[in-house]
């Protein structure tokens, strides 16, 4: 594991602003407290906001980022799915550095992303670095900035542009990502089978959790999702750390992750129902009442 940085929040400091056709803007203040003023831009039901003013990070290795470089910048605060924002909000502690790894990354196809005001040049992977180490600056706890930083690392090896790979690391990287999680997803639906005893399609006998009391499978199964995602993070390389923290959150995590997409789903398939067809909704609204009314009454008075 990488070493673990001191919180100095005074690292995060005012910025000013960009430069306009109206003048050079102001120029950044060390000594003045990061300013996040935020402008709020809804196009096609899609939320984004532009930085009215810059803000500065002094990084450990590269010196001051200044951000965003862009007036086009738009951000959507933490880039997380709607799935996961309890665990990982959208705003808190985080969001300065949210804010800068977003503008850190947001340059075009093929290029690098972002040229620090001491000229070096920040490429995704040292993107992800910059968040984590400013995440601790900002107070954000030990576990959430790991968690954080290996799924944004996930990304970039899928999706991430500016690499320091050569097309051979960087693919032997995506076939890692992709086993790991295919190989959780499959042991978790035959771990799954396992424990309700089902012989659902495609499954295998776990032999952590063979036939024992229903206790034991659960304490073998949650033994397996850590002890195997940590094997398959060797596939990983030097990115294993990113690995080991993505895979056992994944293992741990998928039946709530299952559940959540599942209660999401629903709740947008109402919503569309409702928008679209309101008398069928209050119709199936009326089934579910008198449904569960039958229901209660059955199972309360025998």
């Amino acid at each position: 594991m990488a070493k673990q940085v001191s919180v100095e929040p005074r690292r995060f400091y005012d910025g000013g602003t960009l430069p306009t056709d109206a003048g050079p803007g102001d120029p950044p203040d060390p000594g003045a407290d990061p300013r996040i003023v935020l402008e709020r831009h809804a196009e096609e039901g899609v939320e984004t906001f532009t930085l009215e003013r810059r803000l500065a990070y002094r990084d450990r290795h590269l010196g001051e980022l200044l951000v965003p470089s862009r007036a086009d910048f738009r951000t959507d605060l933490t880039s997380v799915p709607a799935l996961f924002t309890w665990l990982v909000p959208k705003t808190g502690a985080h969001l300065p550095a949210a804010l800068l790894h977003d503008a850190l990354v947001a340059g075009p196809d093929n290029e690098t992303s972002y040229v620090s005001t001491e000229g070096h040049e920040v490429d995704r992977v040292e993107a992800d670095r910059v968040f984590r180490d400013a995440m601790a600056d900002t107070g954000t706890g030990v576990i959430r900035r790991w968690i954080v930083w290996s799924a944004v690392t996930v990304a970039t090896v899928f999706v991430g542009r500016s690499v320091p790979w050569s097309r051979a690391k960087h693919w032997s990287y995506r076939v890692a990502a992709g086993v790991t999680i295919a190989a959780i997803v499959y042991l978790g639906w035959s771990a799954t089978s396992d424990l309700f005893d089902r012989s659902w399609v495609g499954a295998v006998d776990v032999p952590w959790m063979g036939e024992r009391a229903w206790w034991a499978e659960l304490a073998g199964g949650f033994a397996g999702a850590v002890v195997l995602p940590l094997a398959l993070s060797l596939l990983w390389g030097r990115l294993r750390m990113a690995g080991a923290i993505a895979g056992v959150m994944l293992a741990v995590l998928l039946h709530v992750t299952v559940g959540l997409a599942v209660i999401a789903a629903t709740y947008l398939a109402l919503e569309r129902l409702a928008r679209r067809a309101s008398l069928a909704a209050w119709v199936l609204a009326v089934v579910v009442v008198v449904a569960s009314l039958v229901v209660f009454a059955v199972l309360s008075l025998g």
